[in-house]
């Protein structure tokens, strides 16, 4: 009899060997796709074939630890919630500004301080906020700073009080369009943010210098669908593991962005 109850067990034990064997791995062909503005050094952009930045690479290392396939995504800015609304991105990862933003998405707690500064050219005798009156100044479309110098950001009053001292704001569709007028005389000065401005600097030495004072200062946090909390958890858990073991403050230092890190 037990011999017959071993032969009896021995098809059912086979059975859930198989089950198992075949049952797909809990992460196994899961994609994170990551909308981003491919125009933002350090944080996304393109070098080469290869799209990369701090915040691309963060987010292929979570892709990395969780057994995902890492997607970048470049998108049109304007269109970001068009994409995240349409499920054709599970999330914006790119120097995302929550100020502004705090109930339009499902926020990760903050990752970068950024500040608001501005850029202008070497020999430009604007040295001071002050000096950029009557003077036209260029953002990036959609930007908080945008806003806050049109006076749209009732907690940023002193961005609209500079604001309106411009001769006038040009809006361009990214920083490095921004740039390219400051380059070309267009402009007097771009407002945009720290990192982005440092980037310039270090990509083209003496061509521009960065004001002391600061426009305002904001946070940077990734920004997913409003109820989407689950994969926002699983992504910042990952992240605080890469906080903890040095490697964000490694990827960091890479983009010359070290000082700015939460």
């Amino acid at each position: 009899m037990e011999g017959m109850r071993k032969l009896l067990s021995f098809p059912a034990v086979l059975l859930c060997s198989l089950l198992f064997a075949c049952a797909p791995a809990q992460n196994e062909g899961k994609t994170f796709t990551v909308g981003f503005d491919a125009e933002f050094p350090p944080y996304g952009f393109k070098d080469g074939n290869e799209y990369k930045g701090f915040d691309l690479d963060l987010a292929r290392e979570v892709c990395n630890r969780k057994g995902w396939t890492f997607v970048p995504k470049p998108i049109d800015w304007d269109a970001k919630d068009a994409e995240l609304d349409s499920g054709a991105i599970d999330c914006i990862w790119n120097g995302f500004t929550q100020q502004g933003r705090e109930t339009a998405y499902e926020w990760t707690p903050a990752y970068v301080d950024n500040s608001q500064v501005v850029l202008v050219a070497s020999d430009s005798e604007i040295a001071s906020l002050s000096d950029l009156a009557g003077k036209t100044v260029a953002v990036q479309t959609d930007t908080p700073v945008q806003k806050a110098l049109q006076g749209l950001d009732e907690d940023n009053p002193s961005a609209a009080e500079l604001g309106r001292t411009f001769k006038a704001m040009t809006v361009s569709p990214t920083y490095n369009n921004a740039v390219m007028e400051l380059e070309a005389g267009a402009v007097d000065a771009v407002a945009l943010d720290i990192g982005v401005a440092r980037q310039k600097m270090a990509d083209k030495p003496g061509a521009f210098k960065m004001l002391d004072e600061i426009v305002m200062t904001e946070t940077y946090g990734i920004g997913l669908k409003k109820g989407n909390e689950a994969l926002r958890d699983e992504v910042w858990a990952v992240y605080q593991e890469m906080l903890a073991d040095g490697t964000v403050d490694r990827i960091a230092a890479d983009y010359g962005i070290d000082g700015v890190i939460h």
